[in-house]
This record gives C-alpha cells, sequence and structure tokens, in this order.
C-alpha cells in the first residue's frame, strides 16, 4: 500500500502540450472531437481532472492552437530584419503569406476545424483569440499606413479597416482550403490580389480625390 502511494505522488502531471498534441491525434485520426473529456482523459490513462488543469473544453484547445498560428506567423516575420523596412501593404502581405506556411503543416487540422459545422457566426469562439493577434497586428499596420500616408484617415471608416482585413483573412483560409493547384499557386495570387485590393480601397482614391476637388470649388465660389 505504501508503495502504491508514492508510485502516485511521485507520478508526472500531463503537460498542456501533451494534452494538445493527443487532442489533435484524435481529431485528425477520428474526424471528430472525442465523446467527452472523461472519455479522452481515460484513454491517456489519467484521471478527467487532469484535463481541467489547462483547459476548460475542447473548444479551448482549438481556441489556443489557433492563437499559436497567429503568434507563429507574426513572430517569423517580425524576426526577418528586411520586415522594419517594408510598408504597410508589405507587411500585410508578408504576414498572409506566412500565415499559409504555417498553416501548411496542420492543413488537416485546419480543414477540420475551419469547416466544422457551428451555427453561422463571423468570429466562432475558437477564433477570437486568433482574431485578438490578428487585429492587434493590422492595427499596429493601419496606423503605420496613415502616419505614412499610404494609407487615408477618413472619418468613422479608418476605425473599422480591421473589420476588413479581418474578411480578408477568412477568405484566404477558405479559398487555400480549395485550392487544388500546384503549390497553391492560385492561393498565392488571391493573396496578393485581395491584398492589393485592400490596400486601394484604404489608400487614396477617385472618391478622395472627388471629394478634394468638390472642396476647392466651394471654397473658391
Amino acid at each position: 500500500m505504501e508503495k502504491a502511494v508514492k508510485k502516485k505522488a511521485t507520478k508526472a502531471s500531463l503537460s498542456a502540450v501533451a494534452i494538445m498534441k493527443a487532442y489533435k491525434k484524435h481529431l485528425l485520426t477520428e474526424g471528430s472531437q472525442p465523446k467527452s473529456v472523461f472519455v479522452f482523459m481515460e484513454h491517456l490513462n489519467e484521471e478527467e481532472e487532469e484535463f481541467y488543469k489547462y483547459f476548460s473544453s475542447f473548444e479551448a484547445i482549438d481556441a489556443e492552437l489557433w492563437k499559436s498560428f497567429a503568434e507563429r506567423t507574426i513572430k517569423a516575420i517580425k524576426s526577418d530584419k528586411a520586415y522594419n523596412g517594408y510598408g504597410a501593404r508589405e507587411k500585410m502581405l508578408a504576414f498572409l503569406f506566412t500565415l499559409v506556411e504555417v498553416l501548411k503543416k496542420d492543413r488537416s487540422y485546419v480543414k477540420l476545424t475551419f469547416k466544422r459545422p457551428d451555427k453561422p457566426e463571423l468570429v466562432p469562439a475558437w477564433l477570437r483569440d486568433f482574431k485578438k493577434e490578428f487585429d492587434a497586428f493590422s492595427m499596429e499596420v493601419i496606423e503605420e499606413g496613415i502616419g505614412s500616408e499610404e494609407i487615408v484617415k477618413r472619418p468613422i471608416l479608418s476605425e473599422r479597416y480591421y473589420d476588413g482585413l479581418w474578411l480578408q483573412i477568412l477568405f484566404i483560409i477558405s479559398f487555400w482550403l480549395k485550392d487544388t493547384s500546384k503549390g497553391f499557386e492560385r492561393t498565392d495570387a488571391a493573396i496578393e490580389k485581395s491584398a492589393n485590393l485592400s490596400f486601394e480601397l484604404m489608400g487614396r482614391g477617385p472618391l478622395d480625390l472627388m471629394l478634394d476637388f468638390g472642396k476647392f470649388l466651394y471654397q473658391n465660389r
């Protein structure tokens, strides 16, 4: 009895990384989430309470995994010495291209979670932390773009630019998951075209020129 107690006391707790790895493996091999936390932990020969030391649900694991995609992407692009010399458009392009490279390593997992038939939501719970990371990055880029006049500051509208960039992220991931071209060449083209369009819309365009001209005519009537 004494030996059994000692054995239990010295048993190492399952780490958060180990739980995430086991969960992802189950998801990829079974095609769906485990039936319950109890069943999942039983397969790992662990008590259910070990799971709750780190996560409140399977969705919380998904949220952590998706957050890591954004963190790894931002870390990768900012560690490039050339990054600080980029303009706003180039920084966003770097993020989008690098994100796809990061997601490629977990494409099967991304496909299973991103296409999960949840209730329709613009930002599902498991994507919220990913979005927070991306929003912070995109706001930083937008601010720099406004400072360099690459992006035009407009009343009310400029405060919601990051929402448009978020829709761009959803579009790129969806496009990539459906892309059957060699080396995902079409996704590369989609990234470039969508980013260029976004920055054309946020930049100085025909509408701004018309407004300036109207203002000039009014002041010189």
